[in-house]
């Protein structure tokens, strides 16, 4: 398919240049010619999240079916909380040479895939299902995808229409489409740091900060932000990376196992992911925390006017496939 085709294209940019990857730094792994065949081939995957997200329990996942489906002879080693870096840390580690596997924000990705830069529109995606055919039709060695899902945003004082986002002052990412977003719903988006954020509502240096839902508990910015608004402005990706040295390490009869396991904890992964904002929306009601829809369709007609104005375009075989995507998968308002 053909957005398929285009993430083979970008293959070179990311795996040659940016991710050119060494193997694990284990015995049998790093150093020998070829792997032992009376060792286990042994993997580490690092992800920034913590054990108690579902991006762990996505990976973890992928771990224990790799090495069920490989009968042992692929191991992976999940290594938690960013200890080897930030996502963009772990992505330059890997082009260091000293990691296998790694995993990070499709935002992050842009920094060597430029054309990536069209999922991070608001609005693309109306549905997960629109999201998650664009992301199996992905290819690259992005072996898979663990998402972090649509976002929405939490606010200090209610917002219940969209004119009440008028200057609101709201974190988000360094990020031309997310910020242009808010600005075109009347809010003053400002970048900073994501460990800054709890001490910048708290203050009153921003009003609102944006999301997964399961954030506002895990970081408990509802101690300071009693709202929650269903924006789901923006759909996150986060792919899992590896390079063509290891991937080249894989006996060919052991790949279509291994590929296969990376599938289904991703996909299980997904269910990790809506339990845990369901599980998170009823703890933040029991925690005093009010939850507002919002006309998502004026927020969208926002966005893509100020779009248009500030002129955004992204590469036309890519523009074409997300329009692809959006073909065979209407949104339930527009079949």
């Amino acid at each position: 398919m053909r957005v398929q085709r285009l993430f083979r294209q970008a293959r070179i940019p990311l795996l040659c240049s940016a991710l050119a990857l060494g193997s694990a730094i284990f015995p049998g792994c790093a150093k020998s010619a070829g792997p032992d065949p009376d060792k286990p081939l042994v993997f580490r995957m690092g992800i920034v999240d913590g054990e108690t997200s579902p991006v762990y329990a996505g990976a973890r996942d992928i771990a224990e079916n790799v090495e069920r489906n490989t009968d042992g002879k692929i191991k992976i080693v999940v290594v938690t909380g960013g200890a080897l870096g930030d996502e963009r840390g772990s992505v330059e580690l890997c082009s260091q040479g000293d990691l296998d596997i790694a995993s990070a924000a499709n935002s992050v990705l842009t920094n060597w895939i430029p054309e990536m830069s069209i999922l991070d529109q608001a609005y693309l995606w109306e549905t997960e299902e629109q999201a998650h055919a664009a992301e199996e039709k992905l290819g690259v060695h992005v072996i898979g995808y663990l998402e972090s899902g649509f976002r929405d945003t939490f606010t200090t004082t209610p917002v219940t229409t969209p004119e009440e986002f008028a200057g609101i002052k709201i974190r988000t990412m360094q990020n031309p489409y997310h910020m242009a977003a808010f600005e075109s719903f009347g809010a003053m988006p400002t970048a900073m740091a994501y460990n800054e954020v709890f001490t910048a509502l708290q203050q009153g240096t921003i009003d609102a900060a944006e999301n997964a839902v399961s954030n506002c508990l895990s970081n408990g910015y509802y101690e300071v932000t009693k709202d929650v608004v269903f924006t789901k402005h923006a759909f996150t990706y986060i792919p899992v990376m590896m390079s063509d040295k290891s991937w080249n390490m894989i006996p060919e009869d052991l790949r279509k196992p291994f590929e296969e396991g990376v599938r289904e904890g991703c996909i299980a992964q997904r269910q990790y992911l809506k339990e845990t904002n369901e599980e998170a929306i009823e703890e933040l009601k029991k925690k005093g925390v009010t939850f507002h829809d919002i006309d998502t369709s004026v927020l969208k007609e926002k966005y893509q006017a100020a779009a248009k104005a500030k002129g955004f375009t992204f590469d036309p075989e890519w523009q074409a496939a997300v329009d692809e995507v959006l073909r065979e998968h209407p949104a339930p308002s527009e079949e």
